[in-house]
């Protein structure tokens, strides 16, 4: 295979090799990776599985004539569809199988992240299967991870896979869509996600999707962050398997960083969930840019939202742009009383000091391109 030293892989299937009809499960596509998965657990290779598609598994028991499907249809249908669909990877696989349902909140929870790290790792130290999908029969918009490619790249952070396997129906990354444009041509390595890249996948960075190669590029942006290796891969042609147990190239590989994030911090900027902000002003900005440097209150220009003591914030300048992402040593209202005071003043203010600093240099990562 590929990287001969993997030791721990993470495979996602989307909806469209589990149900490419999108009316019930089909085992058309499914063969040859249950067979690619089998071969790699023989070879001692250790798998973690995240399948989507309980959605399309369900909807034949739940008959719904109109589109968009309201929120309570979808959740019905995927009611349904996992048990379906873990049956059928049941039935294809000679392993036990253990099925994981996760949200964002389950992630975003430090602790609650832990325990899911602890189940995981339980599970293959016992030579089981775990299947991994978003718990859609009660995830809100705003506890969804959104797409099951990131929520891959999340769960093979978590477990520290040595690579990121994403099955999608075409052969991996073109420098224009292959569908509309002849000239397009396969991308079979990418030391970098830069703009350029995701440019030619029609998005950015930063854009919002549940699916498509924009989250795939997204996805393989977050595990080589941690150094796994991430590939692109045709999942519908069986001879994309066989090759890569072959241990020849096939689709897109993103290689691992060498310079990586230390599993915390990738949890932080990846996983946390953050929706208040504190603005510094212009030294405490390049005090954590150039100097490595913890947040100090005098540096705290103005704070936006409501959060607690403990909670993920983003850290702006005076313009609104993200310089990073840390956990917060104050609450909102403390922060606004302490704001622009020296650190040996703060209990003469509140009437208590527990921290020195705002933002701890170990709590905070810095975001990419500043």
């Amino acid at each position: 295979m590929i990287g001969g030293s993997w030791q721990r892989i993470v495979i996602k299937v989307g909806s469209a090799l589990i149900a490419p009809e999108g009316k019930g499960t089909s085992t058309r596509y499914l063969l040859a990776v249950a067979r690619f998965i089998s071969e790699c657990k023989l070879r001692g290779v250790e798998v973690v599985l995240v399948s989507s598609g309980s959605v399309a598994a369900g909807r034949p028991a739940i008959p719904f004539p109109h589109q968009p499907l309201p929120i309570n249809v979808k959740q019905a249908m995927a009611a349904v569809g996992q048990t379906r669909m873990m049956a059928l990877w049941s039935r294809l696989l000679d392993w036990p199988c253990a099925q994981i349902l996760l949200t964002h909140d389950d992630l975003s929870d430090r602790k609650r992240y832990l325990n899911i790290d602890n189940t995981l790792r339980t599970l293959l130290s016992h030579g089981a299967l775990p299947i991994v999908n978003e718990n859609d029969t009660v995830a809100t918009k705003e506890l969804k991870v959104g797409d099951n490619d990131n929520l891959a790249a999340m769960v093979a952070s978590v477990v520290e896979a040595d690579a990121l396997i994403i099955c999608s129906d075409v052969e991996g990354l073109y420098t224009a869509n292959p569908r509309t444009d002849a000239s397009a041509t396969l991308i079979s390595r990418i030391e970098q996600l830069t703009p350029e890249i995701y440019a030619m996948a029609g998005g950015s960075h930063h854009s919002v999707g549940t699916g498509g190669m924009v989250t795939k590029l997204q996805a393989a942006d977050k595990a080589t962050a941690v150094g796994i290796d991430t590939l692109i891969i045709n999942g519908q042609r069986s001879d994309t398997f066989e090759a890569l147990l072959r241990g020849h190239a096939v689709g897109s590989h993103f290689v691992a960083r060498r310079e990586t994030l230390s599993a915390k911090k990738h949890w932080l900027l990846h996983s946390s969930k953050a929706s208040a902000s504190i603005v510094l002003d212009a030294g405490a900005v390049s005090a954590l840019q150039h100097k490595g440097a913890s947040l100090l209150a005098k540096g705290v220009a103005a704070v936006q939202g409501e959060f607690d003591k403990g909670d993920a914030v983003w850290l702006v300048d005076t313009q609104g742009q993200k310089i990073a992402k840390g956990v917060s040593q104050y609450s909102a209202h403390e922060l606004q009383q302490i704001k622009g005071v020296h650190s040996d003043a703060i209990s003469q203010v509140l009437g208590y000091c527990p921290s020195e600093v705002a933002v701890h240099r170990d709590d905070l990562v810095l975001l990419e391109g500043v």
